[in-house]
């Protein structure tokens, strides 16, 4: 591989396949980290086009020591997307916690060690490291880049600590230390940081399926899979901010590319929403599902709940995101699941 070349790390996730074709379509080579042969022969039929362009690397357990040392050798450029996200598991700091902070220290200590070339590394963090999760909706907050989850690692493995938080910290965990190693190592790279809330919009990889959904696909889905209208009820929002796949994707794009991204983190956000909002516009756009989807209040909007706002000008500014509706990515979601259910 060309030294300009890109590694990006977990190529098979749902986000990271669109940040790979934002690289091919850029006109680079990428080389994405996989966890089996197997996985990489699917997500090589998703980028049948750029069969010249694409290569990848067998990474079976990013927390291993020198698990990425092979990996990186030749790179000119890192995406840090693999991390885990997963509610279902039997053990947080073994799951959750130890993949993401250790996964994020191996690849920069692989990196400084053995790819002299590397002058930006771009992580995928995530809203998660940004929100406080004790202060719940945060009526009149506005969040931005300067806003830092508290949780800390003693928190995070606490036996009575929910899985939820747990990922919550891992995400915070691991940005910080990114940042950290870069403060105290000053490698010849510099860092930028991706933080997306929720998600959402076409699943686009061979490696999805109805049975093994993404979190945030699945989280789509539920409003319009064959069972949801058991309950007219629309669920309540957790967490009341998303935005599309495809502009996460521009955005680790934009931040390798534009020099006066680095060492800046990001909030890649399109605003505020409501599971309410998304069945309103499923039931409008898709007469075939108008049996399947509840019903809720249509119209309620947010539903009159005071809660945080977002501030993403930032990310406006210095990368020129310009954000999709949440109209065009409910769309575009529910087509792609309608699709995967026809292949099903």
């Amino acid at each position: 591989m060309a030294s300009d070349d890109i590694l990006i790390t977990g190529a098979s996730g749902f986000l990271a396949t669109h940040v790979v074709d934002a690289f091919l379509q850029a006109g680079y080579a990428v080389r994405g980290t996989v966890r089996s042969q197997e996985t990489a022969d699917k997500v090589r039929l998703t980028f049948s086009n750029f069969a010249d362009k694409l290569s990848f690397a067998i990474v079976s357990d990013i927390a291993q020591p020198n698990a990425f040392d092979e990996a990186v050798k030749g790179v000119g450029g890192v995406i840090h997307t693999a991390s885990p996200f997963q509610f279902q598991v039997d053990d947080n700091e073994r799951d959750l916690l130890r993949p993401a902070i250790e996964g994020t220290k191996n690849l920069l200590r692989s990196i400084q060690k053995y790819a002299p070339d590397v002058k930006r590394v771009v992580i995928t963090s995530s809203f998660a490291a940004m929100v406080d999760p004790f202060k719940g909706n945060r009526p009149g907050h506005t969040y931005n880049e300067s806003d830092w989850n508290p949780l800390t690692y003693e928190d995070a493995t606490k036996k009575y600590v929910t899985t939820e938080v747990a990922y919550l910290a891992s995400k915070a965990l691991a940005e910080r230390a990114a940042w950290d190693f870069v403060a105290a190592e000053k490698p010849s790279f510099d860092l930028a940081a991706i933080c997306p809330p929720v998600i959402y919009g076409p699943n686009t990889n061979y490696t999805a399926s109805l049975a093994a959904l993404n979190a945030s696909s699945a989280d789509i889905y539920r409003l319009m899979a064959p069972a949801s209208k058991s309950s007219n009820d629309v669920p309540t929002n957790s967490y009341w901010t998303c935005v599309d796949v495809r502009d996460v994707a521009e955005a680790h794009l934009k931040a390798f590319q534009i020099s006066e991204a680095g060492g800046q983190r990001f909030f890649i956000a399109s605003g505020n929403f409501s599971y309410q909002q998304i069945a309103d516009i499923m039931r409008e756009e898709f007469p075939e599902l108008r049996d399947r989807v509840p019903v809720g209040t249509p119209g309620a909007g947010l539903g009159g709940v005071e809660l945080y706002e977002v501030d993403s000008s930032k990310s406006k500014r210095i990368l020129g995101i310009k954000y999709r509706s949440l109209k065009e990515t409910v769309i575009d979601s529910a087509r792609s699941l309608l699709s995967l259910e026809q292949k099903a």
